[in-house]
């Protein structure tokens, strides 16, 4: 009876002091980021307290290993499962307190930033350092874990012997994923793209909306999500809106007639983007860029804050200049010739005349 009741307290004692002093962490959390709203770091930690309960837990249970008087095959399975544990919880721990720090750097940067485009860049670089953390830390903690079999260091050794060829294989296979890394990591410190940029990839206009270690996810502004290789923007050309300011200048391109009153046209557009709340009041401009035997081309460039602000603007310019042209001066819309007609255009005579 002894031998049943001695392990069952010391294991039931440690679950229940383990649960005490985790609630009591977990509170003493809670009281500390009641006082210091400005840290969000207190409130983060407070997603460790089942991680801290566990890893309480093992480090009582080896404590008093030795009153249980388990029998040597079954202390060796426990203290097996014990060790797992803990390195299991560890990382877990570890895990928990790297992405509370992370978040709290880049919210506490984000809020004494005056540059937007510095705190992306920052916002970017730790999250790419703290999914490599993880990685790292989930690849020490299973090979920690592995090695705590038998098995698994008899295998170990013999892949030792043959670790040259191994290398050769494995740095094969792998090249595609280390070009990644390697991107990803050029990506995070060489301030080439942030999270929360506009840029063009393939024609393709979006937001970055994620970074990781291998993968960039492109947010479009139809709500649709692009998945690229980081290695792609280590060795193609892309266009990136957002870098070195968030200030853009759009374009409206329109075929017209030769006939068009371009001095007219320009004042027109001249009123359109002053009357915009998406024009940034920094330089507008109306030219003739192109001619052919039937149309001539013509290009109205805007400034504006965003990207987003230049495309409402773009839209705007284009679709108020077409109602203009079309209610004042209808012969200057494109159409197909069938008649000799004089160089002037004559008057627009309405529906009695």
């Amino acid at each position: 009876m002894e031998n049943v009741l001695r392990p069952v307290i010391v294991f039931g004692g440690a679950i229940v002091v383990a649960w005490v002093v985790a609630w009591a962490v977990d509170r003493l959390l809670v009281r500390i980021d009641a006082r210091h709203p400005e840290t969000p770091m207190w409130g983060l930690l407070r997603q460790g307290r089942s991680p801290l309960a566990a890893v309480l837990f093992v480090a009582l249970v080896r404590g008093f290993f030795e009153s249980t008087h388990l029998a040597v095959d079954r202390r060796q399975t426990v203290e097996l499962w014990l060790t797992i544990i803990m390195i299991a919880a560890s990382a877990w721990l570890a895990l928990r307190v790297a992405a509370a720090a992370m978040e709290t750097a880049s919210t506490r940067y984000a809020g004494v930033a005056h540059d937007p485009a510095r705190a992306r860049r920052v916002r970017t670089q730790l999250t790419l350092i703290q999914r490599l953390v993880t990685a790292v830390v989930i690849v020490i903690a299973g090979a920690a874990i592995l090695l705590q079999f038998d098995g698994m260091k008899t295998i170990g050794t013999s892949m030792l012997a043959s670790a040259g060829v191994l290398g050769i294989v494995a740095g094969i296979a792998a090249q595609s994923t280390l070009s990644n890394l390697f991107a990803g990591l050029s990506i995070a410190f060489g301030d080439m793209v942030r999270i929360g940029d506009t840029v063009v990839v393939d024609g393709e206009y979006g937001v970055v909306d994620e970074i990781t270690i291998s993968y960039l996810v492109l947010l479009t502004w139809d709500e649709r999500r692009i998945t690229m290789p980081v290695s792609y923007f280590t060795n193609k050309p892309f266009e990136n809106w957002s870098r070195g300011g968030s200030q853009v200048i759009g374009t409206v391109y329109l075929q017209l007639d030769h006939t068009t009153p371009v001095t007219e046209l320009r004042a027109q557009t001249e009123k359109v983007v002053r009357a915009s709340d998406a024009w940034d009041g920094r330089s507008w401009s109306l030219v003739v860029t192109d001619t052919t035997p039937s149309t001539i081309e013509v290009r109205a460039a805007m400034s504006a804050r965003t990207a987003d602000d230049v495309w409402t603007l773009r839209c705007e310019v284009r679709e108020q200049l077409l109602a203009w042209l079309r209610d004042e001066h209808p012969y200057a819309l494109p159409r197909v010739r069938t008649s000799r007609e004089s160089e002037e255009p004559g008057p627009v005579l309405d529906r009695k005349g």
